[in-house]
C-alpha cells in the first residue's frame, strides 16, 4: 500500500537513482521528472516495480507544468544541479538560484514538506559563481518556506559519478597529474546511496527546517583521493604539485571538453576544504551516519579503468 507520494526534480543523476531504490522498497511512490523521457526513461524504469514510479517530463522553466505536477504529492525532493555552466540555458543562475526560488514558493503555497539538496563549505567561496548561487539558492528557500530541509553534501561518489570516474579516467591514461594546492584540500567523500538513505530518513521522520550537512565516514585530502584511486587501477602515477598560474592554465584548457575535468571555477572552489562546518548539524547528529568508505567502496567498479578488467584485478588480489 502507497504511504506517501515524493516528487523528484533531478531523478536521473547518481543520488536520485537510489533515491527511487530507497523510497519505492518502504511503500512511497515516486514521481520522477525528467527534462528528456526518451532519453532517460528507459534508466528510469529499471529503478522500481510497476506501480510505484511514474516519469513526468518537464523543463525547471515550466512553471505551469511544476504547479502542476506538485499539486498531488506529499513531498519534494530538489536533486537538480550542475558542476559547469552549459549555453544561456544550464546557468548556475537558472538551475541553483531561481528554480529553488520557484519552488519553494510553490510548496509553501500547496503546504508540501521541500527536501533541498545544496553543497558543503560554500561560504568563504565568494569568487565562486557556483558557489554564489547554490547560497542565493538557500537564501530564496528559507526567505519563501521556513519549513523546507536543506542538504549540504560534501562531494558525492559513487559507480555514476562525475569524481572518482573521471579522475579513474584520467589516471588511466597520462603518467603525471597535477595536483592543485598541493593537494592539501580536505573533503569527507560520501556514497550517493548513504545521501539517499538520508533522505530517506528525513521524510520518514517527517524532519523540517533544518540544515544538515551529509558527510562520509573519513576526511581525505584531495592527494590522498588521486592515490587511492590511483591503487584502485593498479596505476603508479607521479602527482605533482604545481603553482596557481599553471593550474588555471590547465583549468582552461579542460574547460574545453564538453565535460571538462576542471574549470576555472571549480579551482576556487578547491582552494577550500569540504569538511563539516564547526557549529555544523550533520547526518551523524541525526543518527543517519555514512556506512560506506571511499576505497572500499571504488574498489568494486574501478576495474572499468584498470588496463585488464575486473577478474585480472581479482586475480592478483588472490595472489
Amino acid at each position: 500500500m502507497i504511504t506517501k507520494k515524493v516528487l523528484i526534480f533531478g531523478a536521473t543523476g547518481q543520488i536520485g537513482k537510489y533515491c527511487i531504490r530507497r523510497l519505492v522498497r518502504n511503500n512511497y511512490k515516486v514521481i520522477a521528472v525528467t527534462r528528456n523521457v526518451h532519453q532517460k526513461g528507459y534508466i528510469l524504469k529499471t529503478q522500481a516495480p510497476i506501480g510505484y514510479l511514474d516519469i513526468e517530463e518537464a523543463s525547471i522553466l515550466d512553471e505551469e507544468k511544476i504547479n502542476r505536477l506538485l499539486s498531488n504529492v506529499d513531498v519534494c525532493v530538489n536533486l537538480v544541479g550542475i558542476l559547469h555552466e552549459k549555453g544561456k540555458f544550464d546557468t548556475f543562475y537558472k538551475i541553483h538560484t531561481e528554480f529553488p526560488d520557484r519552488i519553494s514558493k510553490i510548496c509553501k503555497k500547496k503546504n508540501i514538506n521541500l527536501i533541498h539538496v545544496s553543497a558543503l563549505a560554500l561560504d568563504k567561496a565568494k569568487n565562486s559563481k557556483y558557489a554564489q548561487s547554490k547560497i542565493n539558492g538557500e537564501r530564496k528557500i528559507r526567505e519563501n518556506f521556513d519549513r523546507a530541509t536543506i542538504i549540504k553534501p560534501s562531494i558525492i561518489f559513487s559507480v555514476d559519478d562525475r569524481l572518482s570516474t573521471r579522475f579513474m579516467s584520467f589516471l588511466s591514461l597520462f603518467p603525471i597529474f597535477p595536483l592543485y594546492y598541493n593537494g592539501e584540500t580536505k573533503f569527507t567523500p560520501i556514497h550517493a546511496s548513504d545521501v539517499s538513505e538520508l533522505i530517506f530518513n528525513i521524510i520518514s521522520r517527517e524532519i523540517v527546517s533544518k540544515d544538515i550537512e551529509a558527510i562520509g565516514p573519513e576526511i581525505l585530502t584531495l592527494k590522498e583521493i588521486l592515490q587511492i584511486l590511483s591503487k584502485c587501477i593498479k596505476k603508479k602515477r607521479l602527482l605533482l604539485p604545481i603553482p596557481l598560474f599553471l593550474a588555471k592554465i590547465s583549468a582552461i584548457f579542460f574547460q574545453l571538453f564538453p565535460n571538462p575535468l576542471l574549470t576555472l571555477d571549480q579551482l576556487r572552489l578547491l582552494k577550500y576544504d569540504n569538511i563539516k562546518s564547526e557549529n555544523g548539524i550533520t547526518n551523524f547528529d541525526i543518527g543517519c551516519p555514512s556506512k560506506l568508505y571511499f576505497e572500499e567502496s571504488v574498489l568494486k567498479y574501478s576495474f572499468n579503468y584498470a588496463d585488464e578488467g575486473q577478474y585480472s584485478i581479482k586475480k592478483n588480489e588472490q595472489k
